[in-house]
């Protein structure tokens, strides 16, 4: 098994990688991992994620950065040569000056204090000129695969020039794997070694540890804005979890499934049977579902509005709820001391706005103290991820994920084809 492997445990170790599992479950520890690869001498094409914010030409958040670090690192350590490529935004095909990723190199070279060299495109005679000329101890990026838009089509012929200019190729980007891409999935198809980098398989081993076999009680916290784009979520947890927290503007549409009065407070109005039918589900199945008790409602999502603290039965008509209020604050903390394992995903008011961040704030500090307490605490990614660096805490926490829609697609219990087209260790010709 994967964690019985002892230069598994102590690189997880050295890259700060905390593993909190001795087991992992499913198809996932049947793939081959960046440490099953003998690396000496090889261009190791590697699928990062560097989809970071870009403000006046720098760098505005690197935490992506810093979560590839151990991958690039272990590539170097072993005498490889890591070819990384990535997307940044969404430049349609077209070559978009300010989506380029030369901010991104300059950052990187600073972190990892090694000279990282910008190809001028991500395939074609230059670029390939670039990686083969390469000095050893150095690092090649490939510019923005976006600018092709043969990349989201997952186009063979694109996908054949990037493979071209690796020898192994390693995924370590966990948040574009639930996309079939050709930098993720095509490119494949053209190597005997496909492997998981570190930060996936650190990504992969807290999401399906907690989902498989969970240490108990199991608490589940959803918010975000819609109940639509979370309910195969909520269901798939059905089955795993003791307790599910709701909250964020998705609470309101089971508001109005009781027979609530939501005032002008965010409602999907085509999923209100969807969640009376959840809340039937929760009651029938013994699973603890709960709701926010009381709400901060104001007339305007705007810093500095009048704000007000209404139970959850006595929101006004003419107002509109941003944010949990401070009883639910309190219930959904006390929800979590005793857990064992806490998945979180979705902020639980506006948590841009310093008015409506309050809950998401307390929630954010239960985890911290849960996990003081030995509890393992996992954010998923997106907004939530986004909020928890921002309140300064990310690091006091078992695992903030990388992706976003990648972490939201593992808690339905789908299949992610960035996954799926790595090798299993048994196919492999290239291990040490």
């Amino acid at each position: 098994m994967l964690f019985a492997n002892p230069a598994w445990a102590a690189y997880m170790a050295q890259a700060g990688l905390v593993v909190f599992t001795q087991m992992f479950f499913g198809e996932i520890l049947d793939k081959l991992s960046i440490l099953d690869l003998n690396l000496a001498g090889k261009r190791v094409l590697t699928r990062v994620d560097f989809n970071v914010p870009i403000d006046d030409g720098h760098v505005g958040d690197d935490t992506r950065l810093r979560a590839s670090l151990p991958t690039i690192r272990h590539i170097l350590d072993m005498g490889g040569l890591p070819v990384l490529m990535s997307h940044l935004g969404r430049p349609n095909g077209d070559v978009v000056p300010n989506l380029s990723l030369k901010p991104v190199a300059e950052a990187l070279q600073l972190l990892l204090g090694r000279d990282v060299v910008m190809a001028p495109d991500c395939v074609g005679p230059q670029t390939a000129s670039v990686v083969k000329s390469a000095p050893e101890g150095t690092v090649v990026l490939l510019e923005n695969l976006r600018f092709h838009a043969e990349e989201e089509d997952n186009a063979p012929g694109f996908a054949m020039q990037l493979a071209e200019l690796g020898d192994v190729y390693v995924n370590d980007a966990f948040g574009t794997a639930h996309r079939a891409h050709a930098s993720t999935e095509g490119v494949t198809h053209y190597f005997v070694a496909c492997a998981s980098g570190l930060l996936m398989q650190k990504e992969l081993d807290y999401l399906d540890g907690a989902l498989a076999e969970p240490e108990r009680p199991f608490v589940a916290i959803m918010g975000g804005a819609k109940i639509s784009g979370k309910i195969d979520v909520i269901e798939h947890l059905f089955s795993k979890v003791n307790t599910l927290l709701i909250g964020g503007g998705m609470a309101f549409t089971f508001f109005k499934a009781m027979g609530l009065e939501i005032g002008k407070s965010l409602l999907e109005e085509d999923r209100v049977d969807v969640a009376a039918k959840l809340i039937q589900r929760a009651q029938a199945e013994g699973i603890r579902l709960v709701l926010p008790v009381d709400t901060v409602v104001a007339a305007d999502m705007a810093e500095g509005v009048p704000t007000q603290i209404v139970p959850r039965d006595q929101i006004p008509s003419d107002l509109e709820g941003f944010d949990v209020g401070p009883e639910t604050r309190v219930l959904f903390a006390d929800e979590v001391k005793e857990a064992k394992t806490i998945i979180w995903n979705g902020p639980l008011g506006v948590s841009e706005i310093y008015s409506f961040s309050q809950g998401t704030r307390a929630m954010a500090q239960a985890l911290v103290e849960a996990t003081e307490r030995g509890a393992i605490t996992i954010v998923g990614g997106g907004e939530t991820a986004a909020a928890v660096v921002h309140f300064g805490v990310a690091e006091k926490l078992s695992h903030v994920s990388t992706g976003g829609g990648a972490s939201l697609e593992f808690l339905e219990g789908k299949t992610l084809p960035g996954v799926a087209a790595l090798s299993d260790k048994d196919a492999d010709d290239e291990t040490e």
